[in-house]
């Protein structure tokens, strides 16, 4: 039999449209392995959540061993190669390129494309900073040379034994998450069927509307951005065709932009006085944060974690939270308001919102979730914060007119709380805080 290969599976959970797998399938019998990275920034709660069903559903559907490890891919690739006398192949992310250049190196491994419509490299050499012209550019690149999805291949499976299993366990609220999720490639598949049907009436803003349900079988590969793509553009839907290439610009701004997560891109905002505390730890305590070096009393601690249970006091943001917490998602709209409400009405530091919304959305993605943080807070890239301070009062009277959203996750509003601040002062506030940036 001829030499075996291995598939490092990442982001890429699926058969179809799937180039390293395509490709190795023509050189000859195929293991797959996943490797549950201890280097780099770890994976939320809830998003591990999803890769383990994710991956219980690769298991069930790839004909070949897969393979499950623990540690830094650094040593367990070149070693599984070596062992198994094993080329390997993998599809390209666009984080952690220092670990894949070392593997690279170490075994001869053979990177293809797939996770994103375009390369962050392709569009144009020096990066974009603004999506509007970043988004022409894409769109004619991706008219021009439409993508053209890879079908399943035949695999034929390495004779290699029983394949190991990596089980980590599952967060405190894992039953309501699969209540309201269903990871891998067939619910993929469904639900962009589904999806596709009634993309007559999407509404990326209205929260009673249709969206795609899309974003975490993305986050996971599920199912390939080309393919969501054309069927989006056979069926007209071109709102949702550009929040796809929203996607990529996400990615080309942070695979130029490494420190993204931490770091203020609009460096000036390094003076801007949110409130914060390093070292904070999601979910250790009733007040949501805790750390040794950090004062228990600290208020914005305090209303932080008020705003992680939804319990701010405005409805929209509380309704958007306890979403969150109950299926491991929110709105796209709510997001905005709740991230605006944290960062400009609260003046809690943009930071503590990433990691909370990094531990539990079930489609937290390292680019995504720090670039659309940092838009919405005014440090990042294609920022006008003076127009982004979102009233949540005004933005339910718009976007949730009935009221259904907000009683669907905030029933019970007897005993409701008033708001922790007004909402017209602490935007003065805020804008005084962002015109001394802007003339500092």
């Amino acid at each position: 039999m001829s030499t075996p290969t291995i598939v490092w599976f990442r982001d890429d959970l699926r058969l179809a449209d799937n180039a390293a797998l395509t490709w190795a399938t023509e050189r000859g019998p195929v293991v797959g392995l996943y490797v549950h990275e201890t280097v780099g920034r770890g994976i939320g709660r809830a998003a591990a959540w999803w890769l383990r069903h994710s991956l219980d559903a690769l298991r069930e559907s790839l004909p070949a061993p897969l393979i499950e490890l623990a540690g830094d891919p650094r040593e367990i690739v070149p070693r599984l190669a070596r062992e198994l006398g094993a080329a390997v192949t993998w599809n390209r992310r666009y984080h952690l390129t220092d670990i894949d250049a070392e593997v690279k190196e170490a075994t001869g491994a053979v990177s293809h494309p797939g996770y994103l419509l375009t390369e962050p490299w392709d569009v144009r050499a020096t990066p974009y900073r603004v999506f509007t012209p970043f988004f022409n550019a894409a769109r004619s690149v991706l008219l021009d040379a439409p993508p053209t999805p890879l079908p399943v291949p035949h695999i034929t499976p390495a004779d290699i034994g029983p394949a190991t299993v990596y089980a980590p366990a599952e967060p405190a609220w894992a039953a309501s998450l699969a209540q309201h999720n269903t990871p891998g490639e067939g619910a993929a598949r469904e639900q962009l069927k589904r999806f596709i049907a009634a993309s007559a009436d999407y509404d990326n803003n209205a929260l009673d509307g249709v969206t795609s349900g899309l974003s975490p079988h993305l986050r996971f590969g599920e199912i390939s951005p080309a393919e969501v793509w054309l069927a989006a553009v056979d069926a007209g839907a071109w709102a949702f065709a550009r929040q796809l290439l929203w996607r990529d610009f996400a990615w080309h701004r942070y695979y130029h932009v490494p420190d993204m997560a931490t770091k203020n891109v609009r460096r000036k905002f390094d003076r801007f006085d949110w409130e914060w505390t390093p070292n904070a730890v999601p979910g250790s305590t009733d007040a949501a944060f805790a750390h040794a070096e950090m004062d228990p009393g600290a208020q914005h601690m305090k209303e932080l974690a008020a705003w992680q249970s939804g319990r701010t006091g405005i409805p929209l943001v509380d309704a958007g939270m306890r979403e969150l917490w109950a299926t491991g998602r929110m709105h796209n709209r709510v997001r905005m308001v709740s991230g605006s409400w944290l960062t400009k009405n609260l003046g809690i530091h943009w930071r503590h919102g990433e990691e909370w919304f990094w531990d539990t959305l079930v489609d937290a993605d390292a680019a995504s979730n720090a670039f659309n943080w940092q838009w919405v807070a005014g440090s990042g890239d294609d920022a006008a914060p003076y127009f982004r301070i979102f009233n949540p009062l005004t933005q339910a009277e718009k976007f949730d007119p009935h009221g259904s959203y907000v009683a669907r996750w905030l029933p019970d509003t007897a005993d409701y709380s008033e708001p922790m601040a007004d909402v017209k002062q602490s935007r003065l506030r805020a804008l005084v805080a962002y015109d001394d940036i802007k003339n500092g």
